[in-house]
């Protein structure tokens, strides 16, 4: 009897993944080296008398019980878990950004597709999209005269900028081959937008939608910090005129690890749209 040698093909998928293999665990080790390094570094500088921040170990000590090992609980109003109050503000930010994505899109898809509005609203999206978010709060407090609406308005007009001008560039980026071959064909609007327009357009939707989540997670937890309610920013902002300093830190830690996750699902969508020759 013959053993069963592998075959060439199984030998070349082997070989190409022992590099992925050899750099894992590098991922995941150095990141942990390096935040291990820096909590103790930290507890060093902080873990002096006239330190005025707290050190790891005592932002643990104080807020294990409740707000880590019970980050469910519920007192009414706006004494809340963290996880209450991180997701009333991904609600916030799940309402906007669809909204911002929704005609950011459909915009940016119409612009880069007619010359003349392209050259009439560019300059004016390229001035609006510099005026810091917070400075949209007034407008609208103002228009909508409710926390909740005014929030979400924030994060819409902040994240919509980079998706409107992510989306025109991609459109107007199409291979004029592309453009030819469609007229050579007679292909209608409709079959000329399924085909050639919109997935060539994908990658660079795709990479405003990646900046325009960073800005609008970016934007609610300032936004919330004004308006007040249950959410993550006033939860920050609270904390801070209380005078719970390890609270504050906590939160800021969660806020950041809901701004990456944030990051990378949209970057996992965009790896399951984009054809791999794309990207």
């Amino acid at each position: 009897m013959t053993a069963n040698l592998p075959s060439r093909s199984q030998n070349n998928r082997l070989a190409s993944l022992l590099p992925a293999l050899q750099k894992s665990p590098r991922k995941i080790i150095a990141p942990i080296v390096a935040i291990a390094i820096f909590l103790i570094v930290w507890q060093i500088l902080a873990g002096g008398a006239k330190s005025g921040i707290p050190a790891p170990l005592t932002i643990l000590q104080e807020t294990w019980n409740p707000l880590i090992i019970n980050p469910f609980f519920d007192n009414g109003g706006t004494d809340k878990g963290l996880f209450w109050q991180i997701l009333a503000s991904l609600q916030r930010v799940g309402i906007g950004f669809s909204l911002s994505a929704i005609v950011g899109i459909g915009l940016g898809i119409l612009i880069g597709s007619n010359r003349l509005m392209f050259d009439a609203l560019d300059p004016i999206f390229q001035v609006l999209r510099t005026v810091p978010p917070l400075a949209w709060l007034p407008i609208s407090l103002t228009a909508f005269s409710q926390a909740n609406p005014s929030a979400i308005f924030v994060i819409f007009i902040t994240a919509i900028w980079p998706i409107i001008i992510n989306t025109t560039v991609g459109v107007q980026q199409i291979p004029r081959d592309y453009q030819n071959v469609s007229r050579v064909l007679q292909l209608s609007k409709v079959e000329y937008f399924f085909n050639i327009l919109f997935p060539s357009t994908v990658p660079y939707i795709f990479t405003g939608l990646r900046i325009g989540i960073g800005l609008s997670w970016l934007a609610i937890v300032a936004a919330e910090m004004l308006v007040g309610g249950v959410g993550i920013g006033f939860f920050i902002w609270d904390s801070y005129n209380s005078g719970r300093l390890s609270p504050l830190i906590l939160a800021l830690v969660y806020v950041g690890i809901v701004g990456f996750l944030l990051d990378r699902l949209v970057g996992f969508i965009a790896s399951l749209v984009v054809p791999e020759e794309q990207k």
